[in-house]
């Protein structure tokens, strides 16, 4: 019998392979953002404004207590629990996941707010209230780092999938996984990334 439509025909699970997809997207800019801030704060401390290129990309390291754009600078315990949900909450949804985009979109952000949330808990003045490393510099624009910048990607793939209609557990909008599939191959256009896994791999 047909799935009821807008609902997964596979049982919902997760493929090992967009968990290993999630894991490495993760480790990857979660590594590269740590390190980019230890190397900040030993060669910039100090220094004048690093020019990258010219005066659009400069280097400027500054120590920020608050939120994005600097806000919420008195209220950093606050914005830490925060992060630490929003951390839980990535790792919770991603059991579903069943789209290469949703699992990468997913690695991204949990290395963004995983990223700025080791600052505020490990750096100066201490745990809960630590200062997040920031050290680009834009015209106009709030310094940030790469935290930030994977925290922003991620808004973006998530705001593609939704204009997409494609689920988290990469289904599709008002149609079952089996109907989206025969559509994708007739018309030629469909994403393989953003098919469900399918029912062996999700019974892994």
């Amino acid at each position: 019998m047909q799935a009821a439509r807008g609902t997964p025909v596979a049982q919902p699970g997760t493929s090992r392979r967009l968990l290993v997809l999630f894991a490495a997207v993760a480790l990857v800019a979660y590594a590269a953002d740590q390190v980019s801030k230890v190397v900040a704060t030993r060669t910039l401390d100090g220094r004048p404004d690093v020019q990258v290129v010219g005066e659009l990309l400069q280097l400027h390291l500054t120590f920020n207590p608050g939120a994005a754009f600097s806000t919420g600078t008195g209220i950093t315990p606050v914005i830490t629990v925060i992060a630490i949900l929003a951390t839980l909450g990535v790792l919770w949804y991603v059991r579903r996941v069943g789209s290469a985009l949703w699992a990468v979109a997913l690695g991204v952000l949990l290395a963004g707010v995983a990223g700025n949330l080791t600052d505020r808990l490990l750096r100066e003045p201490g745990p809960f209230r630590g200062h997040v490393v920031d050290f680009l510099m834009l015209p106009n624009w709030p310094v940030f780092n790469i935290a930030d910048v994977c925290i922003n990607v991620a808004a973006v793939l998530i705001i593609v999938q939704a204009f997409r209609g494609v689920r988290i557990d990469g289904t599709r909008e008002g149609q079952p996984d089996d109907e989206a599939d025969a559509d994708g191959e007739a018309a030629g256009t469909d994403d393989p990334a953003d098919r469900p896994a399918p029912a062996e791999e999700r019974a892994e």
